[in-house]
């Protein structure tokens, strides 16, 4: 029983770091998995099965025969962890400073239960311990780990705070002693880290800067870098900013306030915690509404909501997108392969209140045609966007378009791969409606092999997931790839609603329980010159392998 609980403790903590150690995000899942983990059949079963034969079997068998029978039940039911412990995960449990602090305080809440249990066995002051008050303590410390997760978090929650709060107040001490640093924020719905690192290319070509890595977002991670990687010679510092709930943009600016506004995009991403696009909208907005005068924020023209986020008339406002229309600096020409996309990225002419000397290239206008190893219209989007910071910051267009065409893929974000004669566009990260359907439109473009998709799907967009999935499937099925693998069969149902819906076939389709048992089968088919999409990679909370 105690090998059995340690490994459903792990597996609680582990659900509990993927949620983000949001209490809330971490109850929606126990409550959507109530019958396996909240109140699970085999632990029920055995505490009645006890309290059955302390009443009723007591009279009529033998202490020893009551025991063997007990023993059978415990190790049918609780000898194997393989509920709780896969051997294939996508992201494992670390044990981070938090992780330890919380698990040191379970395990504090835990032990009391089966330690008062088997003291109460003992206290009838015979030999051997009453077996009925020991499996029924022991169990019921099992069941209720859940919960005392919870208390443990709850616990622990005031000095998680203390901590973070020394750390934003060094960051922000640190900034503070940098008077001469250039704070470059961006955020979006999505986009953020691709068009981070694009932005980190064009102007490392002229100035020293240090940008957060991957998906750092979050105020902790924000925190990590100022402290740990801002150096003093640093002239411009990148920060990817985050939202999953009303008011993050705000903390994170009270960390660090910048200079120039980036925003992307804003979508449906995380809709299921905001509620509705205008609460996104809105959220997204702080970060120009952060800005100090004379501040620069750049936008996304083509988005509404972006575009409407520019009702200040003491900041610099330049819109950047595909379409001329809304757009000071715009593409055109734009054409895509299966090696990347080129356009012509062009700047209209005229004065604004940044960089007004006579090397402006914001005041000067001019044309460049740019080739870059990205798919996607978005990653022209995203170039666009990289480019105006560029040149507010007074680099010339031959100088970003030289940056631009050394850019690389982010990992996981259309990320194009070789793998044993078989092309692989890796878009598992955090896929969303627009993201995901150009991917699928981006598998079309290849000319040669079969193609394959592999999804889960997408979660997160509230009460516009299950339309916006079958959406996703009709769009599929308009580009006819020769077979899509769903995984996870009540997470896909609207997506393979969509395939059929478009006229998909249905032996096109195969419902699969996790990404490995999709991978397992992928590998039986595939043939040199094949073309596998990944869209989404969902975190192993949501398997349901």
């Amino acid at each position: 029983m105690l090998r059995h609980a340690l490994f459903r403790g792990k597996y609680l903590l582990h659900i509990f770091q993927q949620n983000g150690y949001k209490l809330n995000e971490f109850s929606a899942w126990l409550v959507r998995h109530w019958n396996r983990v909240l109140l699970p059949v085999p632990h029920l079963a055995l505490i009645l099965l006890t309290l059955v034969a302390n009443h009723y079997l007591e009279p009529m068998l033998t202490t020893s025969a009551i025991s063997v029978v007990l023993f059978v039940f415990t190790a049918f039911w609780f000898g194997s962890v393989a509920g709780y412990s896969k051997t294939q995960v996508k992201k494992p449990l670390v044990f981070t400073p938090r992780m330890i602090r919380l698990t040191i305080v379970l395990a504090l809440l835990g032990v009391w239960i089966p330690m008062f249990g088997t003291a109460y066995s003992f206290y009838s002051g015979t030999l051997f311990p009453d077996m009925y008050a020991l499996i029924i303590a022991w169990v019921f410390a099992n069941l209720v780990l859940p919960y005392l997760l919870i208390l443990a978090a709850v616990l622990v929650y005031p000095v998680e705070m203390l901590i973070q709060h020394h750390f934003k107040r060094k960051a922000r001490k640190k900034i503070a002693s940098l008077p001469d640093l250039k704070v470059i924020a961006i955020t979006g719905s999505y986009g953020k880290t691709s068009t981070k690192f694009l932005l980190d290319t064009v102007l490392k070509e002229r100035f020293r800067v240090c940008t957060t890595p991957g998906s750092y977002n979050t105020p902790m991670g924000i925190c990590k870098v100022i402290n740990n990687d801002l150096q003093p010679g640093d002239q411009i510092l990148i920060l990817e900013m985050g939202a999953r709930y009303t008011g993050n943009i705000d903390e994170l600016c009270r960390i660090a306030r910048p200079d120039i506004a980036l925003v992307t995009n804003v979508g449906v991403a995380h809709l299921e915690s905001f509620g509705s696009v205008e609460a996104i909208a809105h959220t997204k907005g702080a970060l120009i509404r952060h800005l100090p005068p004379g501040g620069i924020a750049l936008l996304n023209g083509d988005d509404v909501h972006v575009r409407s986020m520019a009702g200040r008339d003491d900041i610099t406002v330049i819109h950047a997108g595909i379409s001329r229309e809304n757009n000071r600096i715009h593409a055109t020409d734009i054409t895509y392969d299966e090696n990347g996309c080129s356009f012509t990225l062009n700047v209209m002419p005229g004065r604004t209140s940044v960089g007004e000397g006579e090397n402006d290239t914001l005041a000067q206008g001019g044309s460049e045609r740019i080739t870059m190893a990205l798919l996607g219209q978005h990653s022209v989007q995203n170039a666009l966007l990289g480019a105006a910071a560029g040149m507010v910051m007074g680099l010339r267009l031959p100088t970003i378009k030289i940056a631009l065409q050394k850019a690389k893929p982010v990992e996981h974000r259309l990320e194009l791969k070789k793998q044993n004669g078989v092309l692989v566009i890796d878009d598992a990260f955090n896929s969303n409606p627009i993201g995901a359907k150009n991917a699928v439109s981006v598998l079309s473009a290849f000319k040669t092999g079969r193609k394959f998709v592999v999804t889960p799907g997408m979660i997160e967009l509230g009460a516009l997931q299950e339309e916006e999935n079958r959406q996703f499937g009709r769009h599929m099925a308009s580009h006819a790839p020769d077979h899509v693998y769903l995984v996870g069969r009540n997470q896909t149902r609207p997506v393979y609603d969509g395939l059929r819906e478009g006229g998909y076939p249905e032996e096109g389709i195969t419902v699969v329980g996790s990404l490995f048992e999709a991978n397992d089968l992928l590998r039986q088919r595939l043939e040199d010159g094949d073309v596998v999409l990944y869209e989404n990679d969902l975190p192993d909370s949501y398997s349901e392998g």
